[in-house]
């Protein structure tokens, strides 16, 4: 009888200590009831690793999509004869942040549309890059480009529950300055140049022309001072990123927005 009080006694002591233990250190945190939270700078977002590409068709589609995302005018010849990529302006293949990143985008569609002045599909977006930033024609609806192009974004855009959510969308807000295109000469001589050329001409395909021929069309957004501004704010010069004052990146937008570049194809003025 006495020795089974002993281990009752033991037994109780041993609980009272865990119990301590446990409500010291809030029970939730430990990693025996719950799983482990990651470290708070181990929970940004990331960009999904190649390796987690499904297979089988759906796969191809995604991997088709990044060749067509990032290398647009050798794979989709047919479309445009440009030298503009999509991600020349949805930098880093479409997740570098407040460069009109594509995570986190197929769930904003169908979205309204103030310059097409309607509800818009992805797919619709996607023609709009291609009729004014890259100048070309609209891709196929049900070809497969286009679902080639959708898939990468989806892919893209898959749920991080572990995770913080993406930051970043869309692009950086910039107070309504008045640029001076002349200023804006000098600072693309002195910080532009080196990549996309002493006329703007690019170098393909890392550097996208700026103007001329084979540059985006002054249908395109870049071709609006304030939003290149923005975009030229955050992510130029590429190399040295953010060295630029907002009334240097309105300046130099201003220089280039006023030089010459192809005519919107009014055909394609519903995108």
């Amino acid at each position: 009888m006495q020795r089974n009080w002993a281990i009752v006694t033991v037994l109780l002591t041993a609980l009272l200590y865990l119990g301590i233990i446990a409500w010291g250190l809030h029970l939730h945190h430990l990693s025996l009831f719950y799983p482990p939270h990651p470290p708070r700078h181990a929970m940004a977002w990331v960009a999904p690793r190649h390796g987690n590409i499904p297979p089988g068709p759906q796969g191809d589609n995604v991997r088709r999509g990044e060749l067509l995302f990032n290398e647009t005018p050798h794979y989709a010849s047919k479309y445009t004869s440009s030298k503009v990529s999509c991600s020349n302006c949805h930098a880093e293949g479409g997740i570098q942040p407040y460069a009109s990143p594509m995570v986190g985008l197929p769930a904003l569609f169908p979205m309204f549309n103030q310059r097409a002045g309607r509800k818009i599909s992805l797919q619709d977006r996607v023609e709009e890059c291609f009729v004014r930033s890259e100048n070309g024609k609209p891709v196929d609806y049900q070809g497969t480009e286009m679902q080639d192009i959708v898939a990468y974004i989806q892919w893209l855009s898959l749920p991080q529950p572990d995770r913080r959510p993406f930051v970043g969308r869309g692009l950086i807000k910039l107070p309504d300055l008045k640029p001076d295109p002349v200023h804006g000469e000098q600072i693309y001589k002195e910080q532009c140049a080196g990549c996309h050329g002493s006329h703007g001409q690019g170098r393909a395909p890392l550097f996208p022309p700026l103007w001329g021929p084979y540059s985006f069309n002054d249908g395109a957004g870049m071709n609006n001072v304030a939003k290149m501004a923005a975009f030229v704010k955050h992510n130029m010069p590429q190399n040295r990123m953010g060295i630029l004052s907002a009334q240097q990146a309105y300046d130099v937008s201003a220089f280039i927005h006023a030089q010459p570049r192809p005519v919107f194809n009014q055909a394609y003025q519903h995108y």
